[in-house]
């Protein structure tokens, strides 16, 4: 097998992602060498390379499912929104600059050529490369800057699979509409659809398969039920929706559970942090988005953010800050990550990524910090309490000055976090994937709050990603035509897809 393919989808979060990392799982589990690729990517949950760049966390995933390591080669293009104006652009895992929508336009060129370049490369260096989409393709507004849908396809001659998310509803309109609003140039890369997130009998769907055929001249490539099982590392920021669970809670390994309250920040980064929390048994995780949500949980967690400043006044604005500090009186945990700990300090001094200069912190640790222009990115290890622990760091915020004692040690033997009272920071994401580390954190909030609750002595991050990577393969065999999608990787799109022509509807000047 030798070539690529790009899955494109009707919406986002329509299982681009998880297909892609499926697919690449499958392919390596035959032996296939394969990669992963994302042109262009739009998230704030990213990770730190071992080349010292950033790319989009889903990429990271992809490449475990391959069996590499993560590098800015899979996703040369990140978009990391700060608002809902802009975004920072980081090109090849760096930060170069602040853009607009309109701003954007105007890297296309140079931009069109770095994805090129990186595409070209891992296709001379594996046999197979997946490719994901981004959004949808059929956002034909965006058609002329994009990089990573059909621009892509049709610059690098990539056959394209659509796949809708059934559980939202009219996923066929979806997939026939996607398909009809293209350019004929742009529909001739289509070659199929896939059902994403199908729950019952398969049979009745069938009729609207044969339908879709007939229409478009595409078959579907495959129905793939929805799976419970499949939570970890989600992508897109519509799955850290207020009130909803994290993963699926399985019952605790002793007496009681523990509840944890994760703050469902407007420019939330790096959500992902919490998952390891959800893999514990008896460890429920809910994103929150008002104070009354604080009230009964054990652990609050303050996550990442995009934009500290902002996201501080939402969390004075909303009545959080101040549970947070009646909390904090009352000897309560809360746990602030990267931007939720640089919140938790006295000042924060940022002319960097809001420009609003000198901003009161909640001051519920002694420290300050300041922003600089180059942001930290690197991959970490240290101790806390004589356990090994690990992480990365990505963020532009630096602590000037600490008066707390240290949440733990680096590698150097550099102090990092803070602990005051029951409130605890660190700038390290990823630190709760360090297991034994985490048991001893749980098992402190329930001496803490008085809960019934043991710890699993085995749970495993680390093991839990692999299982969810092999139920995506799994997936992926069962429910997809594997060799007709072989077939695509191998020769391309067919070559006598027809077109879905569409006119313009005639409206009455006069009306």
């Amino acid at each position: 097998m030798k070539g690529a393919l790009l899955v494109a989808g009707t919406t986002s979060d329509a299982g681009k992602s998880v297909l892609v990392a499926g697919l690449c799982r499958m392919l390596a589990r035959r032996g296939v060498s394969v990669a992963p690729f994302k042109a262009q990517n739009m998230s704030n949950n990213s990770v730190v390379t071992l080349d010292g760049g950033e790319i989009g966390r889903a990429q990271a995933l992809q490449a475990r499912a391959c069996g590499l390591e993560p590098s800015v080669r899979f996703n040369p293009v990140l978009l990391k929104p700060g608002s809902d104006r802009t975004s920072q652009l980081v090109v090849r895992g760096r930060a170069v600059t602040n853009v607009g929508a309109r701003d954007y336009i105007e890297h296309r060129e140079w931009l069109r050529g770095v994805v090129g370049d990186e595409l070209a490369s891992l296709r001379a260096e594996f046999d197979v490369v997946i490719c994901e989409g981004a959004g949808s393709p059929a956002e034909i507004n965006l058609r002329a800057t994009d990089l990573a849908n059909m621009g892509l396809a049709r610059a690098a001659s990539l056959p394209v699979i659509v796949v809708g998310d059934i559980d939202r509803g009219g996923v066929l309109a979806h997939l026939f509409g996607t398909l009809a609003v293209l350019s004929p140039e742009d529909q001739a890369l289509i070659a199929g659809f896939v059902v994403n997130k199908f729950r019952g009998d398969v049979g009745l769907l069938e009729p609207g398969l044969v339908q879709l055929r007939e229409m478009t001249g595409r078959p579907t490539l495959g129905v793939v039920p929805f799976a419970e099982g499949l939570w970890i590392d989600a992508e897109d920021s519509l799955s850290t929706v207020v009130d909803a669970p994290v993963g699926r809670p399985a019952a605790p390994a002793g007496q009681g559970w523990l509840r944890v309250a994760a703050v469902r920040l407007p420019r939330v980064s790096n959500a992902t942090d919490v998952e390891a929390l959800a893999c514990e048994p008896g460890v429920s995780v809910h994103w929150v988005g008002e104070p009354s949500r604080l009230q009964d949980a054990d652990l609050v967690v303050i996550p990442g953010s995009k934009s500290t400043v902002s996201d501080l006044a939402w969390l004075r604005s909303s009545g959080i800050a101040d549970a947070l500090h009646a909390r904090a009186e009352a000897g309560l945990p809360i746990l602030g990550i990267c931007g939720g700990y640089q919140m938790l300090g006295r000042t924060i001094v940022d002319d960097v990524e809001s420009g609003a200069g000198t901003v009161p912190g909640l001051g519920l640790l002694d420290m300050e910090i300041e922003f600089a222009p180059e942001k930290v990115l690197r991959q970490v290890a240290g101790t806390a309490d004589s356990v090994a622990v690990s992480g990365y760091e990505i963020h532009h915020g630096r602590v000037v000055r600490n008066a707390d004692p240290p949440l733990l040690r680096g590698a150097d033997g550099d102090p990092e976090g803070s602990v005051r009272g029951q409130v605890f920071g660190t700038h390290w994401h990823g630190l709760l994937e360090s297991d034994e580390f985490r048991r001893g954190f749980l098992t402190r909030v329930a001496a803490v709050t008085g809960r019934q609750f043991t710890v699993a002595p085995d749970t495993s991050v680390a093991a839990e990603r692999t299982a969810q990577l092999d139920l995506l393969a799994d997936l992926v065999e069962r429910h997809l035509d594997v060799d007709a999608i072989g077939e695509l990787i191998d020769g391309g799109a067919p070559r006598d897809l027809p077109v879905i022509t569409h006119g313009r509807a005639a409206v009455d000047p006069a009306r």
